[in-house]
C-alpha cells in the first residue's frame, strides 16, 4: 500500500544555513575600492523565543553531587564549560506536541483534498507541492469530509466502533529531510556532493497512549490512557507517551515552522531546535548552584514548612503527598534560579546524547556530548540515550541534578517527556 506524507518545501533546514551568504548585495555600498563587507540580504534576527529561558555560559562541575548510592560508576565529576543556549522554561504539554499532531493532519488532509498549489523553485515528486494553508485551516472533520478522505488518512471500517469514520493515527508521518553533518565533516568525504549526506525518512508522530496501561503491571490505569491526551483538562500537562525519534521529529517540525515563517518576514534564519545535550541538561537543571544536589539546592527534598518541592514518589509509595498522583502541570512547583521549572520530577526528559558508561571519561570539556545515530538494526546497546531529570513514578535519589539513566530511543513510556533548546546568534546593535 502506497505512503502518504507531506514532504517539507524548504530543501533542507540545514541548507538554509549553507545559503544564506548568498542572498546579500553582490556589491559594496561604497564603491570607492576600499574593503566594507556584506551583510547577508536577510533582516533584522528574531527575538525570544516563546516560553524559552537563556541560559547563560559558564562552568561547573558535571558529575555526582553525592553519594553513587547504586554503585553505578557511569559518572565521574569533572569540570566543563558551556556556551549560552535558550530552553524551554517547562516541558513540552500536550498542547504543545497537539498542535504539531493537527499540522500533520492538515497536511495530509490538503494534500488528499487537493488543497495546495505549486511550489515555485521546486522540483520532482511532493517536493513540487505546497500545502494552500488558508483552505487547509478550513477543514472540517465531521463525518462528511472524513469519508472524502477515504482509507488513505481514516481507519479501515473493521477498525471503527459502531461505523463511525476517525482519523488513523498510525497514518500521521512526518517526513524528515537533513543533513548528516558528522558524516559531511569526515575528511575522507571531503569534496562529496551534498545528497550524499541528505538524510530522509518518516516519523509516525501521534503518542502512545497505551502507556499508561502497558508500564505497569495490574494497575488500574484505563482512565489516562483514554483522556490523558484528549481531555482539555490535561492540555498544560507534559505530553508522555513520545519516544526519542518522535521528539526528535518534534524539533524538526518547530525549526521548520519558525523558519517559515521568519523567511516569510524577510528575517535572518536562526538554528535549529534540539534536544539537549547531556551535559547542557546538567548545567541548566543546577541553575547556577554548581555543587547542589537539586536543583533548589542542598540537601533536602522538603522545604522548612515539611512542603514537597517536586513531583514524585515519596517514601515508600505516597504518590499523593506532593500533590499530584500521577503528572502535575509543568508549571507547578518553584522554578530554579534560572527560571526552569521541573528539572527534577514530574517527567524525566529525554535528551540528545547517547548513553555510555564510560562517557565522562573521553568526553570533550567544551561543550560536551557523545551521539550516536542509532540505525532500527542496530542492537539495543546502541539504541540508548540519556534521561535525565526523574519522573512522578521515581524515588528521590532520581531527582538529584547528576542522576543519569537511559532508554532505548524506540521507547515510549508514561513518565518521560522532553523539552527543546536553541542556539541563537548574537543580538544584532542598530
Amino acid at each position: 500500500m502506497k505512503k502518504y506524507h507531506y514532504s517539507i518545501l524548504l530543501v533542507s533546514l540545514v541548507s538554509v544555513g549553507f545559503t544564506a551568504c548568498f542572498k546579500g548585495k553582490s556589491k559594496s555600498p561604497l564603491d570607492d575600492g576600499q574593503l566594507h563587507g556584506v551583510a547577508p540580504g536577510a533582516g533584522k534576527s528574531m527575538g525570544k523565543p516563546r516560553g524559552m529561558v537563556y541560559i547563560p555560559p559558564g562552568t561547573f562541575h558535571m558529575g555526582p553531587s553525592d553519594e553513587d548510592i547504586n554503585f553505578n560508576y557511569t559518572a565521574r565529576n569533572r569540570q566543563v564549560s558551556i556556551p549560552g543556549f535558550w530552553m524551554d522554561a517547562t516541558e513540552i504539554t500536550n498542547n504543545d506536541y497537539r498542535q504539531f499532531v493537527y499540522w500533520v493532519r492538515d497536511s495530509l488532509a490538503a494534500k488528499e483534498l487537493g488543497y495546495y498549489k505549486s511550489s515555485a523553485g521546486a522540483t520532482g515528486g511532493d517536493s513540487a507541492i505546497a500545502i494552500d494553508w488558508n483552505k487547509a485551516r478550513t477543514i472540517k472533520y465531521d463525518a462528511s469530509n472524513l469519508e472524502k478522505l477515504g482509507n488513505k488518512l481514516i481507519l479501515a471500517p473493521d477498525n471503527r466502533l459502531y461505523g463511525k469514520p476517525d482519523i488513523d493515527p498510525n497514518k500521521l508521518l512526518y517526513q524528515v529531510e537533513t543533513f548528516n553533518l558528522f558524516e559531511a565533516a569526515k575528511r575522507e568525504n571531503a569534496g562529496q556532493p551534498r545528497s550524499k549526506f541528505i538524510v530522509r525518512y518518516q516519523v509516525p508522530i501521534y503518542p502512545d497512549t497505551l502507556v499508561w496501561m502497558r508500564d505497569f503491571s495490574y494497575s488500574y490505569n484505563e482512565p489516562m490512557t483514554k483522556r490523558y491526551f484528549a481531555h482539555p483538562a490535561f492540555g498544560n500537562y507534559p505530553v508522555v507517551g513520545v519516544n526519542w525519534k518522535q521528539a526528535v521529529a518534534f524539533c524538526h517540525w518547530r525549526t521548520h515552522i519558525q523558519n517559515a515563517a521568519l523567511e516569510r518576514k524577510k528575517m535572518a534564519v536562526e538554528s535549529d531546535y534540539r534536544l539537549p545535550s547531556e551535559a547542557e541538561w546538567e548545567y541548566a537543571a543546577r541553575g547556577g548552584r554548581t555543587n547542589s544536589m537539586y536543583p533548589w539546592g542542598n540537601y533536602y527534598i522538603r522545604n522548612k514548612k515539611g512542603c514537597l518541592l517536586a513531583n514524585f514518589k515519596p517514601g515508600r509509595g505516597n504518590y499523593a503527598e506532593d500533590g499530584g498522583f500521577y503528572t502535575v502541570r509543568v508549571d507547578a512547583y518553584w522554578p530554579n534560579d534560572y527560571g526552569l521549572y521541573n528539572m527534577a520530577g514530574n517527567v524525566a526528559e529525554w535528551t540528545n546524547s547517547y548513553f555510555n558508561e564510560s562517557a565522562y571519561n573521553f568526553m570533550s570539556d567544551m561543550s560536551p556530548d557523545v551521539r550516536y545515530e542509532a540505525k532500527d538494526s542496530d542492537p539495543p546497546l546502541m539504541r540508548r540515550k540519556v534521561v535525565r531529570g526523574g519522573s512522578w513514578k521515581d524515588v528521590g535519589y532520581f531527582l538529584q541534578t547528576s542522576t543519569r539513566t537511559f532508554e532505548y530511543q524506540d521507547s515510549a513510556k508514561s513518565y518521560i517527556g522532553f523539552r527543546c533548546v536553541i542556539d541563537l546568534a548574537p543580538r544584532m546593535k542598530k
